[in-house]
């Protein structure tokens, strides 16, 4: 998996949100969760084995991961579209979490037991989600402003206002065009 410039990825929990927003590769074509091989392998290597999946589980992780996309767009300044916060809603419908307070009274969600196959693997995402809100860190997994790119990274700036997986690439290719953009429009007044 590409990892644009010198970002470090994720903390904790959040990495299997990147990795899972990962795995296609935009700007090059290449999908990595078109099969149920390749979803199985993904899950193992996040830990989830014996789920079972599905070809419906492989569209609806992926029709899960798009959406999810979205709303790291909107991380980054993009409206989230309204087809995507209800295809969010309809798939975290069907992978509960459940609260669960530890021996310190830390609360945390996990899954519900005993789920499977997309769900089981959504049910784990929706839990880092929820547990990187708790603690505030969520709004920092973005999707690049640059729509041939949209690489989900995590924002390690201060003050968490990135909007490019690189500056060096997507960054400079916007100021670039908004530059051109901005003489072009001085010639054509003078």
């Amino acid at each position: 998996m590409r990892q644009p410039g010198d970002r470090a990825p994720a903390p904790g929990p959040l990495a299997l949100v990147q990795n899972l927003l990962n795995t296609v590769d935009i700007e090059a074509g290449r999908d990595r969760l078109r099969t149920i091989a390749e979803l199985t392998a993904f899950a193992a290597r996040h830990g989830a084995t014996g789920l079972g999946f599905t070809d419906a589980d492989v569209t609806e992780t992926r029709r899960f991961r798009e959406a999810l996309r979205d709303a790291c767009r909107g991380h980054a300044g993009s409206q989230v579209p309204a087809a995507s916060t209800a295809a969010l809603r309809y798939t975290l419908a069907t992978s509960p979490l459940l609260l669960t307070i530890d021996a310190d009274g830390a609360a945390r969600a996990v899954p519900v037991a005993g789920l499977g196959g997309s769900a089981a693997l959504i049910a784990d995402v929706a839990a880092a989600i929820l547990n990187a809100a708790a603690v505030g860190t969520w709004p920092r997994l973005k999707a690049c402003a640059a729509h041939r790119c949209q690489w989900v990274y995590y924002d390690h700036s201060p003050a968490g206002r990135g909007r490019w997986c690189t500056m060096s690439v997507c960054g400079s290719r916007a100021k670039m065009r908004a530059y051109r953009a901005g003489r072009s429009a001085g010639r054509s007044v003078g």
